[in-house]
């Protein structure tokens, strides 16, 4: 008698967990780790997130599909992040098409503010901060129906005034993850450490050990350096700029920490944000 094996349910057990992949978890924890920035500088009462959806007819393959992308790695951990934003303060969710109205692109529509949706690699506010804008100012207005005799009207509720901004690029510091495996042993068996965040120097005004993505002032021929630690030697440090290039090596004495590595790296303003409303209530 032939018997087939019946598959355990045990077997899936590590995926009820719900765990996101290391890449998707690490972008997710960037947002974060703005977001509690910002709860430090500023008293945060609510968070408003758009809810990316993918395009169906896309996904199915319908070649005839006028809009939308398909899907988006944006829309993996969407869940975890509203977990996370939620023991910060209270979060509202929106779509980008609503049938209340209320959907990101509605309103950007009714306020006439541009967007870039082809050229994501520009570092502008018409391609990354606009949604953010959007997002904010639901916190003041509203897109409101009512009803009478067979006919639906409504109008936006609210006010709203968008101004100019400081807009900066936010990125975390490209540090290899510590690891052994790819490192050949030197003689004695030894292995070279490669990877991770710790240094073999210790900073002389405050005693503190610097680690990389460490914020630091160095000194070289009378003339002083404000980056990011980036590596380390025998007797130097490496420091870097916002971009992480090389800003030079500095001797481990005249560096000195300004600020421990927050896991984000803000570059220099890159200026002003010129969205304008060109209609509404501003």
């Amino acid at each position: 008698m032939l018997r087939v094996p019946v598959l355990s349910k045990r077997r899936f057990n590590n995926r009820k967990q719900g765990k996101l992949p290391p890449s998707i978890r690490a972008n997710r924890q960037l947002e974060l780790r703005v977001v509690k920035q910002l709860c430090q500088l500023f008293p945060i009462s609510a968070i408003h997130y758009e809810l990316v959806m993918a395009d169906v007819d896309r996904t199915r393959g319908r070649k005839l599909a006028r809009s939308g992308v398909g899907f988006s790695p944006v829309m993996v951990g969407q869940g975890q992040m509203l977990t996370w934003l939620s023991e910060l303060a209270p979060v509202t969710t929106h779509k980008g098409w609503q049938r209340d109205g209320n959907g990101t692109s509605q309103l950007r529509k009714w306020l006439g503010l541009p967007k870039d949706k082809k050229n994501k690699a520009c570092s502008t506010p018409a391609t990354h901060a606009v949604d953010g804008v959007i997002l904010a100012a639901f916190e003041f207005i509203q897109w409101r129906e009512w009803h009478s005799d067979h006919t639906k009207h409504g109008d936006w509720r609210g006010d709203v005034q968008i101004t100019p901004a400081p807009f900066t690029i936010i990125r975390r510091p490209p540090i290899s993850r510590r690891q052994l495996h790819l490192c050949v042993p030197s003689k004695g068996g030894k292995r070279r450490k490669y990877g991770g965040t710790v240094t073999r120097h210790v900073e002389t005004r405050h005693g503190a050990s610097l680690r990389k993505g460490d914020q630091v002032i160095a000194e070289k021929a009378g003339k002083s350096y404000v980056g990011w630690c980036s590596g380390d030697t025998d007797q130097a440090i490496s420091v870097s700029d916002a971009n992480w290039k090389r800003l030079g090596q500095f001797t481990a004495k005249k560096v000195r920490l300004l600020q421990r590595s927050t896991g984000l790296i803000v570059a220099p303003s890159v200026g002003l944000s010129n969205l304008t409303a060109s209609s509404g209530a501003v």
